[in-house]
């Protein structure tokens, strides 16, 4: 049924435009499909608010809801409804307190021909450019068979269509009355789904047009419905100059050969309590000297024992804030889907121009995913920032204290172009501890190891640990008690 043009129209939700490269189609019809409380009704609303705040005509045709009842739902979300029309015709009370029977023909021969010509009257009088029809489903119980059904709807459709209608109907599918007569005459289909409690949002039809496939996160709220697309990094990017950039310690720059590179990814990994938070920092305070603004996300720990703890070690996060180059952001995972937090984050890159970002950790971000990839979605999100020139620092914590070395126990170390690590040594029954880097994509590095030290004055790298052996074990030895044979 497609008219053959490509004007796209707004669904009046973003996200969606954004899956559907632009949204809908103007002239064409699309099935909206999901169960009861998906959110279709809602879809509806901001497809028509979308289509009022451009000075079109918006008709919506409700065949089983009452308009007051839809207009104090819509008024809950915070909806406004000037310029929409509302043809209602649902059943009233009358019906049943009336009794209405019908005793020579069907309720189909008798109600069909009036609820038709009220439908067509309103629209050749209003002339509406956009409308929502709840529920197509309706008009089955008023067909007495699948055939003539699918012929009153696409007569309909037609109808509609040739009066220069761009519509988005409803269905209420299930096993008994499936839809899939709908499905065949509409030239998009949008599903909403929800499972244990996780909305998604699928395009799976889309005629005339590419878009972008899968399941993509979907939230209704006060503010009605929002889509977090899944991320396509190669979709985007810009040109961003590659440069060194320092931690600010020179030991450690040394260590790195100059620093780590603009539009790359570094991971931070070590055990729990030994300076990755802290190191991290360090790179986000230097863009602030540079001017630059820095995001730093933090699952687990607050963000009041991360200002604390900076302060006391001179890193100035509170004025770095205040002069709007530093933001400190804590994120309870559980709250948010991935795709959520890739939309919050892909705000501020491209709202904000954010240019370094640090997440920490990688165990907070995977509570988010909801049993998703983590490889997956971590390559996804780094790609993107890489392609934005946006420089990410990832936190990593392994579980191992001393023992064997991991890099990381989760296997995504192929993602980041440096690795820096951060190790524990016992040496005379003092804790102490250590630093080196691993991996660095585009230049040569320092293969030694320092000792790391994180007092009241700052971060203190240390000269190399030559005088020792067996330090990524956590226990090294000196050269020379080796050499002595004890």
């Amino acid at each position: 049924m497609s008219n053959g043009t490509d004007v796209r129209l707004s669904t009046g939700v973003k996200g969606i435009d954004e899956i559907m490269h632009g949204g809908l189609i103007r002239g064409n019809g699309y099935l909206l499909r999901g169960g009861p409380g998906a959110g279709k009704t809602v879809l509806g609303l901001h497809f028509l608010t979308a289509g009022a705040a451009r000075g079109e005509k918006a008709l919506f045709i409700t065949l089983v809801e009452s308009t007051e009842q839809i207009r104090s739902n819509a008024k809950a979300m915070g909806f406004t409804l000037e310029g929409i029309d509302f043809l209602d015709i649902s059943p009233t009370k009358d019906f049943f307190v009336e009794g209405q029977m019908y005793d020579l023909f069907s309720p189909a021969d008798v109600e069909r021909d009036p609820l038709t010509q009220t439908i067509v009257t309103r629209v050749q009088a209003l002339k509406p450019a956009t409308v929502f029809v709840d529920t197509m489903t309706q008009f089955r119980y008023l067909s007495p068979d699948l055939f003539q059904f699918r012929k009153q709807v696409v007569s309909f459709m037609r109808f509609l269509q040739e009066n220069g209608c761009t519509v988005l109907f409803t269905s209420e599918q299930s096993a008994e009355a499936p839809d899939d007569h709908l499905q065949f005459i509409a030239d998009g289909i949008i599903d909403l789904d929800s499972i244990l409690g996780l909305r998604s949002l699928e395009v799976t039809k889309f005629r005339g047009s590419d878009f972008r496939p899968g399941a993509h996160s979907m939230r209704l709220s006060q503010k009605g419905m929002e889509v977090f697309p899944r991320l396509m990094p190669d979709k985007h990017g810009k040109p961003y100059v590659s440069e060194i950039i320092s931690s600010g310690v020179p030991e450690l720059d040394a260590m790195l050969h100059g620093g780590i590179e603009r539009g790359t990814v570094t991971l931070i990994t070590g055990p729990c309590g030994v300076g990755k938070t802290t190191l991290g920092v360090l790179f986000l305070k230097e863009a602030a000297k540079r001017g630059e603004r820095s995001l730093f996300y933090t699952f687990e720990e607050s963000r009041e024992s991360i200002l604390h703890r900076s302060e006391t070690i001179k890193i100035p996060v509170t004025s770095m804030i205040q002069h709007g180059l530093f933001s400190l952001v804590k994120i309870e995972p559980l709250q948010y889907t991935a795709s959520e937090l890739t939309s919050i984050i892909r705000r501020e890159v491209e709202e904000n121009n954010v240019r370094v970002i640090c997440l920490d950790s990688i165990s907070g971000y995977r509570l988010a995913l909801k049993g998703e990839d983590l490889i997956t979605q971590m390559h996804a999100l780094s790609r993107y920032l890489m392609n934005m020139g946006v420089t990410v620092i990832l936190i990593n914590e392994v579980e191992s204290i001393t023992g064997d070395f991991s890099a990381t126990e989760v296997g995504i170390s192929y993602i980041a172009d440096n690795i820096i690590f951060m190790r524990y040594l016992e040496m005379a029954g003092e804790l102490r501890k250590s630093i080196g880097v691993l991996k660095k994509r585009l230049s040569d590095h320092e293969k030694l190891l320092r000792e790391l030290e994180i007092t009241s004055q700052g971060v203190k790298v240390g000269k190399p640990l030559t005088t020792l052996r067996g330090i990524l074990s956590g226990m090294p030895t000196g050269l020379e008690t080796v050499k002595g044979g004890v």
